[in-house]
């Protein structure tokens, strides 16, 4: 039985605590300055994680990672931009902001590496994907969230790209500049580093809510509105996996590769999304545009959940198939 994972329900509390004891007056700047720091650490440490191999072992493969580039890159955005032009009403626009924003994010790094395993995929490839994207993603993202929603008439407002080098690229170059010195200690203390990893995202998340509340965030997205976006995220998430997967059929990818151009594919980031959005967007916006991310992040977890376990399944019947054969 899938259980929702325990960030998630953190995410909730968050947003509940925001809803309930919102900063406001001399708090606001302070929250602010919190967050952009705490995000400075994550991606610091992110870089002092993150081990040279892995950061140039990404133009090995080069087919199998441009398809998951496109992927996240062209077909995310392509899609998002048809079913906004299709519904352009069908949202509140700070929401479908949201919805343009998701598509050009990144994709994720540990999930996309632990279900390509489960799924008994090219493990190896999708650790190099993924983190080619989430490095790529830093560059890319800025330039094509302001693209697309230039395209659809809206503003990425007060952000931009050399907001994003200066709060992310510098302190993940800078951790990366300390790998060999921090390395050890950081795959080390791993689950510490988690830990804090997902409270500065939750420091984020706070402060953007807060500022949503107090502009009267509930008065302008009623429950329907949020049943909407879980429909506009699962449409995306199945356009992607259904593309991915036949995608990789037709271009003759074998089974491994497709395992991980899937995985890699269809996942979008909220470790890093949460942050950029922060920069990219201004305050009293920031708390709507995240929230698509959010919910995404929770169907993606689910459904790719029970699609690995289903390639799992087949990979053992095929194995056992070979099996019988060979004894025969």
């Amino acid at each position: 039985m899938f259980k929702p994972d325990p960030f998630l329900l953190s995410l909730i509390c968050t947003v509940l605590l925001a809803t309930i004891v919102p900063c406001h007056g001399a708090a606001v700047p302070m929250f602010q300055d919190l967050a952009i720091a705490v995000i400075a650490v994550m991606f610091f440490l992110q870089g002092a994680r993150l081990s040279r191999q892995a950061v140039l072992g990404g133009i090995v493969n080069w087919r199998l990672h441009l398809a998951i580039l496109l992927c996240t890159f062209a077909l995310f955005p392509l899609l998002g931009m048809g079913l906004h032009a299709l519904f352009p009403h069908l949202l509140h626009q700070s929401v479908w902001l949201g919805i343009l924003f998701l598509c050009c994010l990144p994709s994720t790094v540990q999930s996309s590496i632990a279900f390509t395993s489960i799924a008994r995929g090219n493990v190896p490839a999708a650790v190099c994907a993924a983190t080619t994207s989430n490095i790529a993603g830093i560059f890319i993202t800025p330039v094509l969230t302001g693209l697309v929603l230039e395209r659809q008439g809206a503003a990425s407002g007060h952000g931009g790209v050399l907001a994003i080098m200066m709060q992310l690229l510098l302190p993940f170059v800078l951790g990366q500049v300390l790998q060999p010195w921090l390395g050890a200690w950081a795959h080390r203390n791993k689950r510490l580093l988690s830990m804090t990893d997902r409270g500065s995202i939750l420091i984020v998340v706070y402060t953007a809510f807060s500022e949503a509340v107090v502009q009267g965030l509930w008065h302008k997205l009623p429950l329907s509105q949020i049943g909407l976006v879980m429909v506009v995220d699962g449409v995306l998430l199945a356009a992607v996996l259904l593309a991915t997967t036949m995608g990789s059929r037709v271009l003759g990818f074998p089974r491994e590769d497709e395992i991980a151009i899937v995985f890699c594919g269809s996942k979008k980031t909220l470790a890093s999304g949460v942050p950029m959005a922060n920069v990219l967007f201004a305050p009293a916006t920031v708390g709507l545009v995240v929230l698509p991310l959010m919910i995404y992040h929770q169907i993606q977890l689910f459904v790719c959940a029970v699609l690995a376990r289903r390639y799992a399944a087949a990979h053992d019947r095929l194995a056992e198939a070979e099996a019988v054969v060979e004894r025969a």
